[in-house]
């Protein structure tokens, strides 16, 4: 289906969850599939998709059934791999700073959320943005120029904290897999 994963994509940042998003995007094309006829030839199918995807989860938070769905699920049902080439010093620092970045664009109001993800995941044009977000295009540029100045901001307050707590939190992990290794040769390092 034509422009799936990038709405996927959108969904994902927007519901914040895997399955929630995949819920979001086929109610998204099935009330595509529904109105086709509103669709103008010739105008832009993404942007067209985008907006009904917005107006979708929009209207999931603030209808009857804003109540969020509890999963069953495991999240953890992926395969655990024996080999890993990466070491768990380099792990935990990237995990550090994939969440650090992730905290940053979670803690943002929604509609700089929209535009930072429209922009910079999904690299759409202002003009697009525009049209998918009903604003004017000035207000995108203000909306992209306050999100990632609220972001730099984050990153500059929680990197110095991170940076001594995280190199604190290595040298402890290299220490203790080091005790560990004399206890018990098998004992590689710590799981992550």
């Amino acid at each position: 289906m034509p422009v799936m994963d990038s709405a996927y994509n959108l969904a994902r940042w927007l519901a914040r969850n895997d399955h929630d998003a995949e819920d979001l995007v086929q109610e998204t094309y099935m009330k595509a599939f529904r109105n086709f006829r509103s669709f103008q030839v010739g105008s832009n199918f993404r942007a067209w998709v985008y907006c009904i995807l917005r107006n979708t989860f929009l209207n999931s938070r603030t209808g009857p059934r804003a109540n969020p769905c509890i999963s069953l699920d495991s999240e953890d049902e992926q395969p655990d791999f024996a080999v890993e080439t990466d070491t768990p010093e380099s792990i935990l620092t990237k995990r550090l700073d994939s969440a650090l970045v992730q905290s940053a664009i979670d803690d943002l109001p929604l509609h700089y959320r929209e535009a930072l993800l429209l922009c910079d995941v999904e690299q759409m044009s202002y003009r697009e943005m525009a049209e998918i977000l009903s604003i004017p295009i000035g207000t995108v540029m203000s909306r992209l120029a306050r999100a990632r100045k609220l972001i730099r901001q984050f990153l500059r307050t929680h990197a110095t904290s991170q940076s001594t707590s995280s190199s604190q939190r290595i040298a402890a992990l290299v220490a203790g897999s080091q005790d560990q290794a004399l206890d018990n040769p098998l004992v590689v390092g710590p799981e992550l």
